[in-house]
């Protein structure tokens, strides 16, 4: 999985290249709010511009299901990206996606030139792998670059499928950065190395964590998923967020933990409070969460220890946040945990999702050593998962 032909390796001079990227772009009346997927995606397509390929740009925007829905055209990604490149972005506006516009457009395009299509998931293939569509795409171009990481756990026409049909087939310079980082942290980590999970469920970190105890010298457990940990151990937990059907999972990772000599992590003490509230008044409990009290955020004394435990790390790999860091009050935990990974000397990685969203927020991201585009996607790459957008690119 680590060792994909790359942009590097391709030859595209007078070539019609068609890139997947990831323009899922937040939107508001057509202006995008946060361009950060779009600039992330410029090294690779300047490098094929000036290699002098003839770019095709494809991706998907929301969930339009199958049909055209102009409030998810890609017109407005189009019209940003060719103010950033410096240069127009020509757009095919097909309902169909590959229809008389893109073909026509594809077919005029001149070396250094770049076009987009729309929205793939306006046809309902895509999301399918339908060969029909597939086939289509590939019918544009001679050689096809993956640069979307955030959709390459999912198995679609624009990211997959395609493959199948061009005579080369890369990765751009995002999916690589993202391989090498998340593929090398987790198997071949600079140690001590410490993994840190939050976020609301356990069920969907099981994988995850099983994985990890295998890899991991500290493995912490934040969040709302650590209540059912608590619970494990025997303490209560009032209302707060509990899967009682991971009672028992949690306490054979527990027990894994023991025997596999790593250092497991959950919470000494939690704020607590009686309503899912940012003005709810809290308090700190220390093992004693009254039967009406759930846990919002992680308290002072689990910060210090999590903050610690980071402290001598030489990789750590953080995915989702501590507490209900979208309310200020239950946000201190969050903040705690990013602050403490900004002052440390070692390889740190963000797995998408909300820990990169909270790391953002808080300005803490120019102090990350990579924050993940993808938070399904690393999630998987931790979990040790193949990837199928991975997976189709040419070897080597």
């Amino acid at each position: 999985m680590l060792n994909k032909k790359s942009v590097d390796d391709i030859q595209v001079k007078g070539q019609k290249v068609l890139v997947r990227c990831d323009f899922n772009v937040p939107l508001q009346d057509g202006v995008i709010t946060d361009e950060n997927r779009l600039v992330a995606a410029l090294p690779t397509i300047k490098k094929l511009l000036a290699d002098g390929g003839r770019v095709i740009l494809c991706s998907h925007l929301g969930k339009p299901k199958g049909e055209p829905k102009p409030e998810l055209s890609l017109a407005p990604v189009a019209k940003r990206l060719s103010e950033l490149l410096g240069q127009e972005v020509i757009f095919a506006a097909d309902p169909d996606v590959v229809g008389p516009n893109a073909k026509a457009a594809a077919e005029a395009l001149k070396d250094g030139e770049v076009m987009l299509l729309e929205n793939t998931r306006y046809r309902k293939e895509e999301t399918k792998n339908g060969e029909e569509f597939s086939k289509d795409l590939a019918s544009l171009a001679d050689i096809f670059v993956n640069d979307a990481f955030g959709t390459a756990h999912r198995a679609h026409c624009s990211n997959v499928g395609v493959t199948k049909f061009m005579k080369e087939n890369a990765v751009g310079y995002l999916m690589q950065k993202e391989i090498d980082f998340l593929g090398n942290a987790v198997n071949n980590p600079e140690r001590p190395f410490v993994a840190i999970l939050g976020g609301s469920k356990v069920s969907s970190k099981i994988s995850v964590i099983n994985n990890l105890l295998d890899k991991v010298d500290t493995l912490i457990i934040g969040g709302g998923m650590a209540y059912t940990f608590m619970k494990a151990q025997g303490q209560e937990v009032g209302t707060s967020l509990l899967e009682a059907d991971y009672i028992e999972y949690s306490a054979d990772m527990i027990k894994k933990a023991e025997e596999k000599g790593v250092k497991l992590l959950i919470p000494v003490d939690t704020v607590v409070a009686k309503e899912f509230n940012n003005d709810a008044p809290s308090r700190i409990a220390e093992g004693d969460i009254q039967p009406d009290e759930m846990g919002l955020d992680i308290g002072p004394k689990t910060r210090e220890l999590f903050a610690a435990a980071v402290a001598d790390a030489k990789t750590v790999v953080w995915n989702g946040p501590m507490g209900v860091f979208e309310m200020p009050n239950f946000a201190a935990g969050t903040i705690a945990v990013a602050k403490a990974l900004a002052d440390i000397d070692a390889v740190t990685i963000i797995g998408g999702g909300d820990s990169a969203a909270a790391v953002n927020q808080l300005g803490f991201g120019d102090k990350m050593t990579h924050i993940s585009t993808g938070g399904g996607a690393s999630l998987e790459f931790l979990e040790g998962k193949e990837l199928p957008g991975v997976a189709a690119a040419d070897d080597k």
